[in-house]
């Protein structure tokens, strides 16, 4: 009895496990895009996250998706709270596939079809098919469970007398609230304590209001995990984790005031389904609870918002502030964040690279600002470190190997910062402080995007014509200047520490182009399709000559 009702919990567990891993994979930047679309408020971050939680059957990965977006800053808090919202009403959509399906009919002679095919995809495939393969597996794992889970069950309720446990004072039903608390720390998972109490009700081992109790402290125990995920982490999870347990908590809180009345209707929707309905009744009860309390919280979602940042306050604006490795399973997630991350640090090198450009006099950059420029980088590399993609990822490959150029000339531009004692050089060349100047009146609408503001059309163009035009004025420099030394016009050291300040101008144009490009302007596709090249492709306007003198 004990060792199938342990068994029957763990093939359960062991069926939701490979059934999320197979859906969430063959899901794959679906979930990044449709978490992506809300924009319209609270409503519908709901009922996103409920569909997507439904789908995926985790309200887990829904979580960690949300909290990807907020440290991306693609969503803001009020839109995240909307998903969590959403996402405990789509988790109770696994009550209802028991209900149903695992005890109201038997389809125990189909979960060794779905194991076997499942398998065999697994197996014999590859990609979308091979993680669907996974999924259906699971799916007929958890009915394999369920089916062990009630035979035990049924042992288990010729020992058990509903009438011999608490229920029917506040006092009783708080016990039973305790212990459903209890029981979702130790499965880890609310979707197994409830089905593991509908089983315990299809068998009579439990009335519906003893079952309906033990769901709202199984319902509170779910915030436990999210106690788990906050300690340590960024401010984002800690603030979705805190949105999740206040939730829970003010739910359970007034479904306890409001119990009969709950009750009521859910068995009255048990009811409907005849036979066999007490199951149902509680999986009724699971939906009402959290549609409850969404009812009462979404109205309320402003002044929530502001109660969560009060408790959890931001820290300090770091480079690094989007990445967080609580998103790191979630690969389209953990990539935006640091293409997020990587524009704000291109946003700041480009402004240190402009200082010494716009004041030759000054041309030094601290050292500090540097420092915490190769620190940022270096985490963002960590972090992107911890990422695994393939080819047969599509787009999100593409825009994992698309950040990684992206770091890598963001480091040849703070290398370049370094070398900034070059531009004194454009004090006694007019034509290169000319050309300096044009760079930076270039470099405008390119930060301008970098820092999130309009920019203007087109950057990453506006950064390709200007990478050309110092690329050309490179070019005929470095002609010009050494046709002018084997004339002894200049000196050899004259013309060397010339050539030096010209490709200087050139590598911050060109490492921009390249960074910009990168992170985004043209999508994915065409930042895997443009090599790496020093050499312009298109030949930029004439630029003059430069009038070469002796360095005094």
């Amino acid at each position: 009895m004990i060792a199938a009702l342990v068994g029957g919990i763990g093939l359960y567990l062991l069926g939701m496990v490979l059934l999320t891993d197979g859906l969430k994979t063959a899901a794959g930047d679906s979930l990044r895009r449709a978490l992506g679309r809300v924009a319209d408020g609270p409503l519908s971050g709901v009922v996103t996250g409920a569909v997507a939680t439904a789908l995926v059957q985790s309200s887990t990965a829904t979580t960690v998706a949300t909290i990807g977006f907020v440290s991306a800053g693609l969503l803001t808090v009020a839109q995240a709270t909307g998903l969590i919202f959403g996402a405990n009403i789509g988790t109770t959509s696994t009550g209802w596939i028991v209900a149903v399906l695992g005890l109201k009919f038997s389809i125990g002679l189909l979960a060794s079809p779905l194991i076997g095919v499942g398998s065999l995809l697994r197996l014999l495939s590859r990609g979308r098919a091979a993680s669907i393969g996974l999924a259906l597996a699971g799916f007929g794992l958890i009915f394999v469970g369920i089916d062990t889970l009630q035979a035990g069950m049924d042992a288990f309720s010729d020992h058990m007398d509903p009438a011999r446990l608490p229920g029917a004072t506040p006092a009783g039903r708080l016990v039973l609230v305790a212990a459903g608390t209890v029981m979702t720390i130790i499965m880890q998972s609310s979707g197994a304590a409830v089905a593991t109490t509908m089983t315990a009700v299809h068998a009579s081992a439990l009335d519906v209001e003893q079952a309906a109790a033990l769901v709202i402290g199984q319902n509170l125990g779910s915030t436990f995990t999210a106690v788990l995920a906050a300690i340590g982490a960024a401010v984002p999870a800690r603030r979705t984790a805190l949105t999740h347990i206040l939730f829970n908590v003010t739910t359970a809180v007034v479904a306890f005031f409001t119990f009969p009345l709950l009750v009521a209707l859910s068995s009255s929707v048990g009811h409907l389904l005849g036979e066999g309905g007490e199951a149902a009744s509680i999986a009724a009860f699971h939906t009402l609870l959290n549609v409850l309390g969404v009812a009462i919280l979404l109205p309320l979602t402003g002044p929530f918002t502001a109660l969560i940042a009060r408790l959890v306050p931001e820290r300090r604006n770091e480079l690094t502030q989007h990445l967080d490795v609580s998103v790191a399973s979630v690969g389209a997630v953990a990539i935006e964040a640091a293409r997020r991350t990587a524009m704000e640090i291109a946003g700041v090198v480009l402004g240190l690279a402009r200082r010494p450009l716009a004041r030759p006099e000054t041309p030094r950059v601290p050292e500090r600002e540097i420092d915490a420029l190769v620190a940022a980088l270096a985490e963002v590399r960590s972090f992107l470190a911890e990422l695994r993609s393939s080819p047969e990822h599509g787009d999100e490959y593409a825009r994992h190997v698309a950040v990684l150029h992206a770091v890598d000339h963001l480091d040849s531009l703070v290398a370049a910062l370094k070398e900034a004692r070059h531009a004194r050089l454009f004090v006694h060349h007019p034509e290169l402080r000319e050309l300096a100047d044009d760079l930076v009146l270039g470099l405008d609408p390119v930060q301008a995007w970098l820092e999130g503001r309009d920019g203007g059309h087109a950057p990453v163009e506006r950064a390709r014509t200007l990478s050309e035009a110092t690329a050309e004025s490179r070019r005929r420099g470095r002609s010009a200047v050494l046709e002018r030394t084997a004339r002894g016009g200049i000196t050899p050291d004259d013309a060397l520490a010339y050539l030096d300040a010209l490709n200087w101008i050139d590598r911050i144009g060109y490492h921009t182009w390249r960074t910009v490009h990168y992170l985004g302007g043209n999508g994915p596709a065409a930042a895997m399709e443009a090599p790496d090249s020093l050499a312009s492709p298109v030949p930029a306007s004439p630029v003059p000559e430069p009038v070469l003198e002796n360095t005094p």
